[in-house]
């Protein structure tokens, strides 16, 4: 195999995987943009949390909210979760990294707000305690997953929203969670400002 075959091979895999996402997930991504917009227009918060490239993604969506996506507006309200190294590491000292979200979820989440976790396989430990939390919190839960949304899939109830990807490999499926997150954007900011001119 050349590496221009490669390539394309890859290039053929994302499209294809894009067109599963939009066939399955249109309706709960519609369902998370509503979530995230009455929170952030009712004075709750977004928290956001995950592992390795999913803490990124967390960081990533909360920066669009705090600055801006792509339109001016006013600041939304937003936290990473996986950010603070002294919490991160106090926490994952003192009670094990299983509990370095759940932990600040217990400190900072509200009736109200909202829980943005993230893992590919829907199975990381952190995040599924963080969810957990959350519940006994009152708030909503938005998962983004993949593969067959794992154990955080089968966790989730009905008033919580699920963005599985509908692929097994791991890029593919943080190729769509970062897909995802920046439509969430987009939907706030469309409800927010009202369709482009």
């Amino acid at each position: 195999m050349t590496l221009q075959t490669l390539l394309t091979q890859h290039f053929e895999d994302h499209l294809a995987v894009t067109e599963r996402t939009l066939q399955t997930l249109l309706e709960p991504l519609e369902q998370a943009i509503h979530c995230c917009h009455q929170a952030v227009t009712q004075k709750s918060r977004l928290l956001a949390c995950g592992n390795g490239g999913s803490a990124a993604d967390a960081q990533h969506f909360v920066a669009e909210m705090v600055g801006r996506f792509e339109r001016e507006r006013q600041p939304l309200a937003a936290v990473s979760l996986s950010t603070d190294t002294s919490i991160l590491t106090a926490v994952g000292n003192d009670y094990g990294f299983d509990h370095v979200f759940s932990r600040q979820v217990a400190a900072l989440g509200q009736p109200g707000d909202v829980l943005l976790g993230i893992s590919t396989s829907g199975n990381s430990a952190n995040v599924l305690k963080a969810i957990e939390v959350a519940h006994q919190q009152n708030m909503r839960v938005i998962a983004l997953t993949g593969r067959d949304g794992g154990q955080i899939g089968q966790y989730l109830t009905p008033n919580d929203v699920h963005l599985c990807v509908p692929h097994p490999r791991t890029m593919r499926i943080q190729e769509m969670h970062i897909l995802l997150l920046h439509l969430i954007c987009e939907g706030v900011d469309t409800l927010i400002l009202g369709e482009r001119a």
